[in-house]
Parts: structure tokens; C-alpha cells; sequence
């Protein structure tokens, strides 16, 4: 059973989601504005956030950056229909997955299920026992799920992780953005390509990587990424 922080304005859809996932056997919490959302957050420690963008007060952006401040936990945004600008910007602040309204129940419990799965099965090298890699000065410990730049930790949100490692369990390899968007956040839907632009651009900055010349996440005009070794 998850721990699911469901924070909505409108009461209608609110309930609608409270109920549909309680019926799934999962335990909601709910707050109708940004700022309750936060102090839910600390004292109900959920295992993923339902975010609606449009909340009065505390934008849903907001509360997506001051979550992403101190935390890693799994948000999946709520947006209405065709804010496109909305969906790019908070799955840049630091959103894991979107879902558009009128929210559907079957979607909105297959988004969080996939989400709580990203890190539980890490990809590694067919036929190799996990180990600690080190890409120059990146190291990438797939048996204990952390990460280091510098000798630093780098905190990675679970898409972030679950992309990373499947790019560097095949260093050179090219993979497209439908390919990364099946394995990593198990869609099918050609338009959400953005979720992955928006990941790797995550992960570049939470790496340090230069802008114009990235070290490890090179992306290949035209078709996708594909992780390099700097040796």
C-alpha cells in the first residue's frame, strides 16, 4: 500500500481521486491548497505527490519547488488540457509525470504505480552482477541506487535515477526519446517525448554537466541520447 499526498483545489476532483484510489487499496491524504499540501507533506511522509499546477495562493509550481528543495519524492502533476507551457516548466521544476484533467482514475493509478516502480528493479548490463561504476568523475552505484559527481551525492528524483541508469547500463548506445519514454516511465504516447527532454535536462544540472558540451548525456539531433564514457 502507498502513501499517496493527493493536493487539489477543486473539491470534486479531489474526492473523485481520494476515493478511486482508496478503492485501490491506497492511503490518500488530501489538502486543497499549496501551503497545507507542505505541511501534510512533512508530518504524512507520502511515497508519491499528486500535484494540481493550478492551486489559489501557492502556485502548484511553487509548492513543486519547495518540495524538490529538501526532497526527492515522486510528484506526478495534474494540468488542464493543452497547457503545454505549464507541463514543460513543472516537469522542468521537478516533476516526475503528468496527467491532464478531466482526470481519469485508471490513468492516474497507472502513472503512480509506474512511478513507485522506477527504482525497484534497476537496470544493469545484461548477464553482470550490479557494481559501482565510474564514468570519469561520475560514480553509479546500481546495487545501492546512489550516485556521485565530484565525490559529491547527487539526490535524483526517480525518473532521473531510472534514466540515467538505463542510458549508462549501454554506454554508446543510441536510444530514442519513444524507447527511453517506454522504459523508463512505461507510456506509449509519442507526445509526451517532453517528459524525457525535460528529465535529461534535470539530470545535466543536477551533474554539473556544460550546457553547450555535456559530458555523459549527449544528445544525438534528430532521434535521442545516448551516454558517453569520458575516459
Amino acid at each position: 500500500m502507498a502513501r499517496v499526498l493527493l493536493i487539489e483545489d477543486d473539491p470534486a476532483v479531489r474526492e473523485g481521486a481520494r476515493l478511486a484510489l482508496r478503492r485501490q487499496g491506497q492511503d490518500v491524504a488530501a489538502a486543497a491548497t499549496g501551503e497545507e499540501g507542505l505541511d501534510r507533506l512533512r508530518s504524512f511522509r507520502p511515497d508519491v505527490v499528486v500535484l494540481d499546477l493550478m492551486l489559489p495562493g501557492m502556485s502548484g509550481l511553487e509548492v513543486c519547488r519547495r518540495i524538490r528543495a529538501d526532497s526527492q519524492v515522486p510528484i506526478i502533476m495534474v494540468t488542464a488540457r493543452g497547457d503545454d507551457v505549464d507541463i514543460v516548466v513543472g516537469l522542468e521544476t521537478g516533476a516526475d509525470d503528468y496527467v491532464v484533467k478531466p482526470v481519469q482514475a485508471r490513468v492516474l493509478e497507472a502513472r503512480i504505480r509506474a512511478v513507485l516502480r522506477r527504482v525497484e528493479q534497476a537496470p544493469s548490463p545484461d548477464g553482470a552482477v550490479p557494481v559501482v561504476e565510474t564514468y570519469g568523475e561520475l560514480r553509479i552505484d546500481r546495487a545501492g541506487l546512489t550516485v556521485t559527481c565530484q565525490g559529491a551525492a547527487v539526490p535524483l528524483a526517480p525518473s532521473e535515477l531510472r534514466l540515467l541508469l538505463t542510458l549508462s547500463a549501454s554506454p554508446g548506445q543510441v536510444f530514442s526519446r519513444q524507447q527511453l519514454l517506454e522504459a523508463v516511465w512505461e507510456h506509449s504516447y509519442h507526445g509526451d517525448a517532453r517528459l524525457v527532454d525535460a528529465c535529461v535536462k534535470r539530470l545535466r544540472t543536477k551533474m554539473g554537466e556544460p550546457p553547450r558540451h555535456p559530458r555523459y548525456i549527449e544528445t544525438v539531433r534528430g532521434f535521442g541520447y545516448r551516454f558517453h564514457n569520458p575516459r
